[in-house]
């Protein structure tokens, strides 16, 4: 009897979940709209290294003078990020406007100490995307996955990089971290403004107070990139990389952590391959999540068999989030190939038309394809029964993985 009305108490919460999930997703699908930018005239900086990135991200805030708005998913409560939260309390503190937007679910082990002493210092804190009713296990889901910085309305970044103490190798059990992020400076620098405003109000739940304004949005020249800032959430991501495979010619490069296509994409992938197309792939061989790495390895094996080259790389964690397509434009941004961000989070990436900077970028997956070892059809062939049980299982969940 006790198993019984055990399975029953199990079953309705599946339904009930099941239930939140369909129409709380149908529900914002309603009320999204996607934001578009135009492409605009930038410069741009491409960091691969931690050190190197936040070295460069704390001297401009440094240098603030006016304002200081950051959005990141994940900060920790390690010696790294509570260097990154004085230095914010320091620019308060000299009557610069800091704004500090967090993913709730991101950072949420965020000691709430160090919160009320931001908040007493002066930084406007708030956390973004908060779990809510009706839909309760929907919004848990659907996250705001973004990493804007955006320094006197001039400097802006974007990329992979969070703030902790993983992102500069210090994690024993990653390594290395490999990732790619951006610094933006010129017209595009108020499109990254304008998308940090939008989440910002819209998690303090009200209207834009100063949007257009002058200190927040000045003048900006031209810079020698043509660039377009790509917001995404929810679905509209899946039909933006759709369309960068269509639109290929000849190559396709795509770096992520995490490997989990739809089956649209990936029937994409495969018809390019058909085609002649050259498809490479960048992912991990080590994982920061469970289950993610096994979710993966289903999609590889009809790729392979059409002629992909899977490269693993080995020489610590690989988080970069990139597509090149040919030599016509290449994407870097804080979006995974994965479902979670094809079909929940908030994104946000940049399309970058230099031809110069493409073959940059093309130079540095180079350098990773040599620090990585290629999949073939042979070791995928070769992987225990345990192993395919476990990516059966993980493929079952890749949506909340």
């Amino acid at each position: 009897m006790v198993w019984i009305v055990a399975a029953l108490i199990l079953l309705v919460l599946i339904v009930m979940i099941r239930l939140d999930f369909v129409y709380g997703r149908e529900h914002l699908l309603k009320s999204s709209i996607n934001r578009t930018y135009p492409i605009r005239k930038s410069d741009l900086s491409l960091f691969i290294d931690g050190t190197d990135l936040y070295a460069d991200l704390f001297d401009e805030i440094r240098r603030s003078t006016h304002s200081v708005h950051v959005l990141f998913y994940i900060m920790r409560n390690d010696e790294e990020s509570r260097e990154f939260l004085y230095l914010l309390k320091q620019k308060a503190a000299e009557g610069v406007k800091v704004r500090l937007l967090l993913d709730y679910v991101g950072s949420f082990t965020l000691k709430r100490k160090y919160i009320s002493q931001l908040k007493e210092s002066g930084v406007q804190f708030q956390f973004a995307h908060k779990p809510r009713l009706p839909f309760f296990f929907y919004t848990l889901q659907a996250r705001n996955h973004r990493k804007i910085t955006v320094i006197d309305g001039k400097i802006g970044y974007l990329g992979g990089f969070n703030i902790g103490k993983e992102y500069l190798g210090k994690d024993p059990k990653l390594g290395y971290w490999r990732d790619y992020h951006l610094k933006v400076t010129g017209e595009a620098a108020s499109d990254l403004q304008d998308l940090f405003l939008k989440d910002w109000f819209h998690a303090v739940g009200t209207e834009n107070t100063i949007a257009n304004h002058p200190l927040y949005f000045p003048s900006l020249e031209e810079g020698s990139s043509k660039v377009r800032v790509v917001p995404t959430f929810a679905h509209h991501l899946e039909a933006l990389f759709l369309s960068f495979i269509k639109e290929a010619k000849s190559e396709i490069h795509i770096c992520t952590p995490y490997f989990i296509p739809s089956h649209t994409l990936h029937e994409a992938l495969i018809t390019a391959l058909r085609k002649g197309i050259s498809v490479k792939i960048m992912v991990p061989m080590r994982s920061d999540h469970p289950g993610v790495k096994e979710a993966s390895f289903p999609y590889y094996e009809k790729l392979l068999e059409e002629g992909c080259e899977i490269y693993r790389y080995y020489y610590g964690f690989y988080h970069g989030k990139v597509m090149v397509i040919d030599d016509s434009f290449c994407d870097i941004g804080t979006a995974n190939f994965d479902k979670h961000s094809l079909y929940l989070n908030a994104e946000v990436n940049l399309l970058i038309f230099d031809r110069e900077f493409i073959r940059s970028v093309k130079a540095t997956i180079f350098e990773d394809i040599n620090r990585s070892e290629r999949l073939t059809l042979e070791f995928y062939h070769k992987r225990s029964l345990l192993e395919r049980l476990k990516e059966r299982a993980a493929a079952a969940i890749s949506h909340f993985l």
